[in-house]
């Protein structure tokens, strides 16, 4: 999950891969004519990303289309009655009325040939937007006078639905000068142009969710903007177990070694009103040695004493009660909240040595770990088991050889000896590049094995490059600037989904920490630096309890926010991000979010709040 000892908290010191090109998820890009004056020198390109029914994220591209430097840019447009931009980011946002305006900031006005810049905002309701502009001439880069884009076409209604295929329907749209075509949209790409109004996808998968959206273009080829989207599922399997549409997992991490100096028990779950909001927790970490699963910390796991004030129940601990520790608390808070299911998980940056022993016997390892989760003394505390194996056949502390099939072989191991009953899942590298740790395993034939992923979208950047540039380290999506293309949340999602891991089986990360440099004099991200930044516990990373009071946010790039404050740099993710990311794995049809870690946030839980309110 994250780097961990059993004596204290370290986290996953980097995801060293690149990733590749962002797939946008929701809907596609839509050039947006005008009546004004012709600008061929820019263009300015609307993307409604996700919509998630009480509101929307718009975001606007804007690209250099000419051949000298664009030194400043200002996008405006309509909405019609009804739909509004809200908080933005990347650009300073003003409204009259129905018009917006936005403007570059400072660090993202001046555009070579050819480059590109995206903002964005939050919205709400149903429209989309009309009469583009962009400095004061057309959008699209050439429309004239009187050339307008199509309108929306209808939502498309689906029918015949089956195990493979699904057929879509929908309205004409209309335009001054004829409508040509319409492409129609699967998860915001085009999979398909057809000049009539229906159209039937037979590329599907058993069980799957999509979300389908259409687009004309007219006989000059502009494109229009998208209708309405419609979700649409396959009938059929699709591949075992996980959490079923609607009931969205809020797993967060509890770490065996909080209990020393971070003084964090169990007990602080109830008294930060956490246990009410969450489903599930891992417990971190059991250790893995010499191919069999074994206790990580036995006194603060089933020995250490508690009293009365400590305990979740009030009730002190005696010596000779048979199980104290962690795991006497974890049952006391079931008890308390039934609802919560708690999974162990063995491994984690500094025990993930131990499963390459484990992938040369799979079935002895799992019976190894059914013995230790099932023992009669702790039996009934744990729902079932979590590997966090960093990185099967890929290098992270050591490096793996067990090839492409050593996950999904502990994988069908861990189900077989478990059971139906049990839940077994994984957590996996965010590495969506071509050749990085996402093409190293089979994670699809693995899935099937598992009830989820948990995906460790985090620590893409942080202050291990001393010299920056700053960067957030944990970008929900791709931004201009960003040092290393693709280490974005929404590629490693892309990249599994392409790899046939069904969405409902893929949980978000979230870390409580921010990762910092010092020595930075620019604001916005990019900057250069000096160092890592100083750490309660290490150099260059922070809980966000800290950060919030000793260093507020100050702006936001690719879904995090980001601080400058003297000269050290900052970027995590608040109540407000948090929010946001939450609202994106819905529209995908992810199975829900896990955090690392409690302790990470403040006394009364905002961060466990925000999850738990953005997946209702």
């Amino acid at each position: 999950m994250s780097t961990a000892t059993p004596t204290r908290q370290r986290y996953r010191t980097r995801i060293a891969a690149t990733l590749t090109a962002l797939a946008l998820p929701l809907a596609a890009m839509v050039g947006l004519a005008s009546p004004a004056q012709a600008a061929p020198a820019a263009t300015a390109t609307y993307t409604k990303k996700s919509d998630w029914g009480t509101g929307f994220e718009g975001s606007w591209t804007v690209k250099n289309t000419g051949t000298t430097t664009l030194s400043s840019w200002t996008v405006e447009w309509d909405f019609p009655t009804g739909t509004k931009a809200g908080s933005a980011w990347d650009a300073t946002l003003t409204s009259a009325g129905n018009h917006y305006t936005a403007k570059n900031l400072s660090w993202n006005g001046t555009l070579a040939p050819g480059a590109a810049v995206t903002f964005g905002f939050n919205g709400t309701g149903p429209g989309n937007p009309s009469g583009c502009k962009l400095n004061g001439g057309s959008c699209d880069g050439g429309s004239q006078p009187g050339d307008t884009a199509p309108t929306a076409p209808g939502t498309p209604v689906a029918s015949d639905i089956k195990d493979t295929s699904a057929k879509l329907t929908w309205t004409a749209a209309t335009d001054d000068k004829g409508v040509k075509n319409y492409d129609v949209l699967r998860d915001g790409k085009a999979v398909a142009t057809v000049t009539g109004l229906t159209y039937t996808d037979n590329a599907l998968a058993k069980g799957t969710s999509y979300s389908y959206a259409v687009q004309a273009r007219d006989t000059a080829d502009q494109t229009g903007p998208a209708s309405g989207s419609v979700t649409v599922k396959t009938t059929g399997d699709d591949g075992g177990p996980g959490p079923q549409p609607g009931d969205q997992v809020k797993l967060g991490y509890f770490t065996n070694w909080g209990v020393y100096g971070r003084n964090y028990h169990v007990k602080n779950l109830v008294t930060s009103g956490s246990a009410a909001k969450i489903t599930h927790i891992n417990y971190a970490f059991g250790n893995v040695q010499g191919g069999k699963c074994t206790i990580g910390d036995a006194f603060a796991d089933y020995d250490k004493a508690y009293t009365a004030d400590q305990s979740v129940d009030g009730v002190a601990d005696t010596w000779d009660q048979p199980l104290r520790g962690n795991f006497n608390q974890l049952r006391k808070l079931k008890a308390k909240y039934p609802h919560i299911k708690v999974i162990w998980s063995f491994g984690g940056w500094t025990w993930s040595g131990g499963f390459g022993d484990a992938a040369k016997n799979p079935a002895a390892f799992a019976d190894s770990c059914y013995k230790l989760v099932e023992d009669p003394r702790w039996a009934d505390v744990f729902d079932g088991i979590d590997i966090d194996w960093e990185y099967p056949n890929a290098c992270g502390l050591t490096c793996d050889t067990s090839g492409p099939a050593a996950l999904g072989n502990l994988a069908s191991a861990l189900r077989t000896k478990f059971g139906a009953s049990n839940l077994v899942t994984a957590a996996i590298s965010a590495d969506g590049s071509d050749g990085g740790k996402l093409d190293l395993a089979d994670y699809g034939t693995a899935a099937k094995s598992f009830d989820w992923y948990n995906v460790m979208t985090y620590d893409f950047f942080g202050a291990w490059d001393a010299k920056g540039p700053t960067a957030p380290h944990s970008p929900l999506t791709s931004y201009t600037g960003i040092p290393k293309a693709g280490y974005t949340s929404a590629e490693a999602i892309a990249k599994l989904k392409a790899k046939g891991v069904p969405a409902k089986k893929l949980l978000l990360g979230i870390g409580f920490y921010g990762r910092g440099w010092t020595g930075v004099t620019q604001k916005e991200p990019g900057g250069t630096a000096t160092g890592p930044a100083a750490g309660t516990y290490e150099q260059g990373i922070e809980d966000y309890k800290v950060l919030k009071a000793s260093c507020p946010s100050n702006g936001t790039v690719a879904g995090t926010a980001y601080a400058h404050c003297g000269t050290n740099w900052w970027s995590y993710d608040t109540p407000a991000t948090i929010t946001s990311k939450m609202a994106w794995s819905k529209a995908q049809g992810l199975g829900g979010a896990f955090f690392w870690e409690f302790s990470g946030d403040t006394a009364n839980g905002e961060l466990v709040s925000a999850i738990d309110s953005g997946l209702k």
